[in-house]
């Protein structure tokens, strides 16, 4: 007989004519047996709120699938995104919930894609893409004036910038509405072009008296900024004189201008200390002089070196009160 003929013999036992397999021990099963899967999580991208022309809320579903999960939002005006909003916690639970992030810093009038992304134990799951467009900012204007108050006779600028979606090259008016400010406004000088960025700036020249001062649009959408009041300072000349030399103590005459002419508005003669409040050493009244400058003078004792000015105080409406040059007594 061919030995090759055989049958194979299956290892075991043989007991009473039965052959009994040998069976592995469970440990070896359970090795072989394939690893549990962990779910990735579940997100759904939604929709938005609270959207301005800088910003808006995202929203979207997600299920952590019972593992711990985190989420963020991607956004940008491509579908490569480029910004995101900061990791948040999307806790564990086996249930859908609701999540949101706000962001800023948007373009107005622009289209913006977004989507939901969430990384969990089980990997990472990104949501559909969405879209919105930010609505255009509206048009606004904010002007301030330098130097404010000016010295009366002299030039400052008015200047300012619309804000809004189209605010480049948008032609603006200077109006003007002088005191006591019954004419209503009226333009002033020419028109101005706004710079790429909005800005724009209006030289004016000798203004005599307090006035009201706004920027306008001169094509729709029509706009106003708000009223700016320009003070006109009066204008003080000041000058120091040592006199009565064979009287005990030191004694000057202070004398100077006004313009325009402020008959019988007071004068302080004033001791400025670096850092402490200024002190009154005397004082007089502005005398006529003539149709346009009027004048003061007044002899006082100055009992401390120091730097000297003068202040004409103002409170006819029409103009504000003005300070003189300095002037060192040594």
């Amino acid at each position: 007989m061919n030995r090759s003929a055989r049958p194979r013999r299956v290892p075991g036992f043989v007991r009473a004519g039965i052959v009994l397999l040998a069976i592995a021990p469970a440990a070896s099963w359970a090795a072989s047996a394939p690893a549990a899967v962990i779910p990735k999580p579940g997100v759904v991208t939604g929709g938005i709120s609270g959207l301005t022309p800088t910003s808006a809320t995202l929203h979207g579903a997600l299920n952590a699938k019972a593992e711990a999960t985190n989420y963020v939002f991607q956004y940008g005006t491509t579908k490569a995104y480029g910004a995101q909003t900061a990791l948040a916690p999307g806790g564990r639970s086996p249930a859908t919930i609701q999540v949101s992030q706000g962001i800023a810093g948007l373009q107005p009038n622009t289209l913006y894609h977004y989507r939901l992304v969430a990384f969990g134990t089980g990997g990472t799951t990104i949501g559909g893409d969405r879209s919105f467009k930010t609505p255009k900012e509206p048009l606004s204007l904010q002007i301030s004036a330098s130097p404010s108050p000016v010295p009366f006779g002299d030039t400052f600028t008015l200047g300012g910038t619309l804000f809004g979606t189209g605010h480049a090259g948008r032609v603006v008016a200077l109006q003007a509405n002088p005191f006591p400010y019954l004419q209503g406004f009226k333009t002033l000088g020419n028109p101005e072009v706004t710079n790429s960025v909005g800005g724009f700036s209006f030289p004016v020249v000798g203004m005599p008296v307090n006035t009201q001062l706004r920027v306008i649009t001169t094509a729709a959408p029509f706009i106003s900024s708000p009223v700016l009041v320009q003070g006109v300072a009066v204008r003080v000349s000041f000058h120091v004189h040592r006199v009565h030399r064979n009287r005990p103590g030191r004694f000057y005459r202070m004398y100077g201008t006004v313009a325009p002419a402020e008959v019988g508005a007071l004068v302080g003669f004033q001791l400025l200390r670096p850092g402490q409040p200024s002190r009154n050493v005397g004082g007089t009244f502005v005398k006529s002089a003539t149709p346009t400058v009027s004048s003061f003078s007044a002899v006082v004792r100055v009992r401390h070196r120091g730097v000297y000015q003068a202040l004409v105080r103002v409170s006819d409406g029409a103009h504000v009160s003005g300070y003189s040059e300095r002037f060192r007594i040594r």
